[in-house]
């Protein structure tokens, strides 16, 4: 049976983010609200629970899963050949609507899916997703919908999906909106636009200039 918590009731906030972090820890797959829409997620280094969150939307692993993180600092230990412009962007963009595709650590015992050696990393700008991030580390994220469906933008929309599929909600009100991150490819000598959303090539190219867009 899922359990769901009011993260606006500084009660029911803690003790949601303590039964979240459990769940994380168990393997177990937790809903969660960031700056964008409503993700589901799971440990990033359970590969059980990373394969219960395709399962639970519906999904590929030609499709893996995006990484979130709760600090800049924890890149050092996730990528690898991380450019002097990638952490322009970092300094310029995060946290926030920013998603960047690097070349992940060889060492890494993890498995998102078929990334091919990368890893797309985020650092969102919630207060309930980094304190959550803060406490287990790196979480597999994805939009908490079944594959085809529209992004939820509440807790009810993402539970009326995926049901007990999730073992916690961590009910935040409405997110800001549907607009998904840029996400830009850095692993490259020159970053790569691959998507254009809540930071236009104009915001970009104000940090990295010589940013080029995907054909």
């Amino acid at each position: 049976m899922a359990r769901r918590y009011d993260c606006n009731d500084a009660t029911d906030r803690t003790t949601g983010l303590r039964e979240a972090a459990s769940a994380v820890r168990r393997g177990e797959l937790v809903v969660l609200p960031t700056d964008t829409v409503y993700g589901i997620g799971a440990d990033a280094f359970s590969s059980e629970g990373i394969a219960d969150l395709l399962a639970a939307k519906g999904r590929g692993r030609n499709m893996p899963t995006p990484v979130l993180i709760g600090s800049p600092n924890t890149l050092h230990g996730l990528v690898t050949d991380f450019s002097e412009d990638a952490w322009e962007l970092v300094d310029a963009f995060w946290p926030g609507a920013l998603t960047l595709v690097a070349r992940h650590q060889p060492s890494l015992q993890w498995d998102l899916g078929d990334t091919r050696g990368t890893v797309a990393v985020r650092m969102p700008l919630h207060p309930v997703a980094i304190e959550l991030l803060t406490e287990v580390g790196p979480m597999g994220v994805s939009s908490a919908n079944l594959t085809g469906h529209p992004s939820p933008e509440t807790c009810d929309a993402a539970q009326d999906m995926l049901g007990d599929s999730v073992s916690v909600y961590l009910d935040g009100g409405p997110t800001p909106g549907i607009v998904p991150s840029s996400i830009v490819d850095v692993t490259g000598k020159v970053p790569v636009l691959l998507r254009a959303g809540a930071l236009s090539v104009e915001d970009l190219r104000k940090v990295v200039p010589d940013l080029e867009v995907a054909s």
